[in-house]
């Protein structure tokens, strides 16, 4: 079967389960919420089905998940927010595919050695070009790679030529708190400080040639299959235009705990001694006498990858121009390297069908009421692309906005639901920052809910989805999640079931969808985001920022 029968195949199929989920909608349902169990059923099955080979960034299978979607909006009767009314927002992308042949050779005064592709780092390149020849580069070791005047910290002292033209080695996270000021960088939260997104750009800004990011499970949050996978097949990058002047960097890396050992063993250096003194203030950075040489060789291929984007108009003329934001990543990995079982689809089914199909249950909930009911200000439903290469979607719309960004009352984002069965405490992660937090208070007050904190702040969890890149241009946005006390589980059950997904099933093939899945809890977390976006939509005035909170000087509200 070639790509066009094969696309028209899964066309037919998508517009079938389209109108059996809207007809099965009104039966079936396990609570008294009117999210129904078998529609949500219905679209992750298609969503993480094989045949659409994990849903790619700018591959065919991913562009049929884009497809299903848009069928599903246009099919409940919402106008298209794209151009020309299209559901679809193109976004203009490069992406770079490094080869697996790749090493790394570091040169120290009396001995060397070569570090091999996914055993020992990976690399991309972000010069969005086939060929990268990086020769006899000096390596600096730079603690945590921060400079933050806030906290009085800068790992960047000396002159600026130290860090020009050299490959910058660098620690994950944030500097850990001590006893004398436990809230340094947030205490145990994650901050973006320590976020590789950040230390990217500020090697970039640095005019470094690399940064080479030294893992361990404990500072990332997650093992290192997750980086290799992640990082060793497409990554992707907005397009760079003519005359862009953001800097960028030819090399970005990372490198697994024994083989950063051994790299530092070169320039006769202990590298936990290093890192003990990466911790404090008066940290200077280090040059390693180590010289580092990589000639990358990348697959480069540039795509339009669209967001989907559906509008439902307000029913208030006074409101209706501003906006509710429901968003929820449809894109995954694809295929990539094989696992233990030899499957080399990343189905990506928790990660996110589930929250597009949730948003597409909403959708539909919200589409049905009758007029007078509707909510007074109009709801966007957005589904963004790429957001596994960095949130670029939701970055590319939140630049390029379909509504504007100060009309936009909040976003409230499903990325990854609760498949475990319902809890009594749901974690609405950013909702703190802003005038969302009543709100939700309130919803969960009604529904003999708590509100918990996020209980592993140290993974950073605020920054790694699609509802940052709006809280960053002042939008108030929250990502909605479940708590850990689950109805009829010890305690501690909730953690543990964490920890099994994220150390077997982040990021791999085995995230497929599985016939024991506990549609009850997933059911009563899209049902609250359902609440909160309805209960703000017919608010008075729109959310705001705390007025201390660090994005609350982005807001033009």
């Amino acid at each position: 079967m070639n790509l066009k029968t094969l696309s028209r195949t899964l066309i037919i199929t998508a517009a079938v389960v389209a109108l059996s989920a809207i007809v099965i909608a009104q039966r079936g349902r396990t609570t008294n919420s009117p999210i129904s169990e078998n529609a949500l059923r219905a679209h992750i099955k298609f969503l993480s089905d094989d045949r659409l080979e994990g849903r790619g960034t700018g591959a065919k299978g991913g562009e049929t998940a884009a497809l299903y979607i848009a069928e599903q909006f246009e099919a409940l009767g919402l106008k298209g927010a794209g151009p020309k009314g299209s559901f679809w927002q193109p976004v203009s992308l490069v992406g770079v595919k490094a080869d697996p042949k790749t090493e790394l050779r570091v040169n120290g005064e009396t001995k060397s050695e070569l570090f091999k592709f996914a055993d020992d780092f990976v690399a991309f390149t972000g010069s969005q070009t086939e060929k990268v020849d990086i020769e006899n580069a000096e390596m600096v070791f730079v603690g945590y790679g921060i400079d933050a005047p806030e906290q009085k910290w800068n790992d960047y002292k000396g002159p600026a030529d130290d860090y020009r033209g050299k490959i910058l080695v660098m620690l994950v996270n944030d500097p850990p708190a001590t006893s004398a000021e436990p809230n340094l960088f947030g205490g145990r939260a994650l901050t973006y400080y320590g976020r590789w997104t950040y230390k990217y750009e500020e090697a970039a800004r640095r005019g470094a040639v690399g940064a080479l990011l030294l893992h361990t499970n404990e500072s990332a949050g997650y093992p290192w299959s997750v980086v290799r996978t992640s990082n060793g097949s497409w990554r992707f990058d907005i397009a760079r235009t003519a005359g862009d002047k953001t800097p960028f960097l030819p090399i970005r890396s990372w490198m697994t705990d024994d083989a950063a050992h051994r790299l530092f063993s070169l320039a006769d250096m202990n590298l936990d001694e290093l890192r003990k003194q990466a911790a404090s203030r008066d940290f200077k950075p280090v040059k390693l006498s180590l010289k580092g040489s990589l000639n990358l060789n990348s697959e480069v291929k540039r795509v339009e990858a669209p967001n989907v984007a559906a509008i439902l108009p307000g029913h208030d003329p006074k409101l209706r121009n501003e906006y509710v934001v429901y968003s929820a990543h449809w894109d995954h990995l694809g295929i990539g390297a094989p696992n233990k079982s030899g499957d080399t689809i990343y189905n990506g089914a928790l990660d996110n069908a589930t929250g597009v199909a949730s948003v597409i249950e909403i959708a539909r909930v919200l589409s049905q009421l009758p007029a007078a009911e509707k909510p007074r200000r109009s709801i966007l439903f957005l589904i963004p692309t790429a957001e596994e290469q960095g949130l670029i979607g939701a970055e590319w719309y939140t630049r390029h906005p379909l509504v504007p960004n100060e009309k936009t009352a909040a976003d409230i984002n499903l990325d990854s639901m609760n498949i475990l069965g319902p809890t009594h405490d749901f974690v609405p992660l950013g909702a703190e920052r802003s005038t969302l937090y009543p709100i939700v208070q309130q919803i969960a007050k009604e529904r003999g809910l708590r509100i918990s904190p996020d209980p592993r702040p140290e993974q950073g969890s605020f920054y790694r989805s699609d509802h940052f890149p709006f809280a960053k241009v002042g939008v108030p946005s929250i990502s909605l999640k479940e708590g850990d006390d689950y109805v009829g589980r010890a305690k501690g059950w909730g953690e543990k079931k964490f920890k099994e997904y994220n150390d077997a099933h982040y990021h791999q093939p085995s995230d497929e969808f599985r016939d024991d899945w506990n549609f009850a809890g997933m059911i009563q977390e899209a049902d609250f985001a359902l609440a909160i976006g309805r209960r703000v939509a017919d608010l008075p005035a729109m959310p705001k920022f705390n007025p201390n909170d660090e994005f609350a000087k982005n807001s033009k509200r």
